[in-house]
């Protein structure tokens, strides 16, 4: 027997939550973005001078400026969360169950990211300053081979592997919505594409190269799919009224 899923057409107070959590990330992300650009890399492939090595202990002098933009990105990223989940729920009836994929996939991958960051400016300087010094070659962000790049490239993948799920979420059906479609699985196989070509070049040397291609492209679709979203929210939202 064949059934049919009741579809309510979304409220206006819900579109503009969806505006709200649109333009909050995109104006969040654009913030740390700023600052990120701001903190020059005294370590790795980027590093231009002054630069420190291994065992990184010289890192104890670069708090808290090269940790400020750690605390928007975790901030961020659970706007992200949020962000996600609704965008998933004003997805259209028979698009739900790739959108959710989706949301599964980038919030692991933000939530990941709130973890690796709030471990760095939590950890990292009191132990150095303890003179407790044993793993933080590991563990610090100054290590380009490090846990905390890994995670950072983990966390930023499984967020980009997330927007191709999303993305197949939006139809076809209006501008902004083939727009903000594309810019997301774009997005998806720009990632790929540029940790496959890094690690062809690099092998498992990637050092900060990868992380900084996935964090750039993962942040640009933050901001201008957040800006398109509030412009597509807050059209749905007059609509609705």
């Amino acid at each position: 027997m064949k059934t049919h899923q009741l579809y309510i057409k979304p409220a206006g107070s819900e579109y503009r939550l969806a505006f709200i959590s649109s333009f909050v990330l995109a104006a969040l992300t654009l913030i740390t973005f700023i600052v990120a650009i701001f903190t020059p890399p005294i370590s790795g492939p980027f590093c231009e001078g002054n630069c420190i090595a291994y065992p990184y202990l010289e890192a104890v002098n670069r708090f808290p400026r090269d940790y400020y933009w750690m605390y928007p990105a975790i901030l961020l990223n659970i706007v992200y969360v949020a962000y996600v989940a609704i965008v998933h729920h004003l997805i259209g009836p028979g698009k739900k169950m790739i959108s959710l994929i989706g949301v599964l996939f980038g919030s692991s991958g933000a939530l990941l990211l709130v973890v690796n960051y709030f471990m760095q400016v939590s950890i990292i300087q009191p132990s150095l300053l303890n003179g407790e010094t044993d793993g933080i070659a590991l563990l610090t962000q100054f290590n380009p081979h490090g846990l905390f790049i890994v995670l950072e490239e983990a966390g930023f993948s499984l967020i980009a592997l997330g927007f191709l799920f999303t993305g197949f979420g939006f139809s076809n059906s209006g501008k902004f919505e083939r727009a903000i479609k594309t810019i997301f699985i774009g997005a998806f196989v720009l990632g790929a594409v540029s940790f496959f070509v890094i690690s062809f070049f690099y092998s498992i040397f990637r050092g900060y190269y990868y992380e900084c291609a996935i964090i750039t492209i993962v942040w640009l679709v933050f901001i201008i799919n957040g800006i398109l979203l509030a412009l597509y929210y807050r059209y749905k939202q007059k609509n609705s009224d």
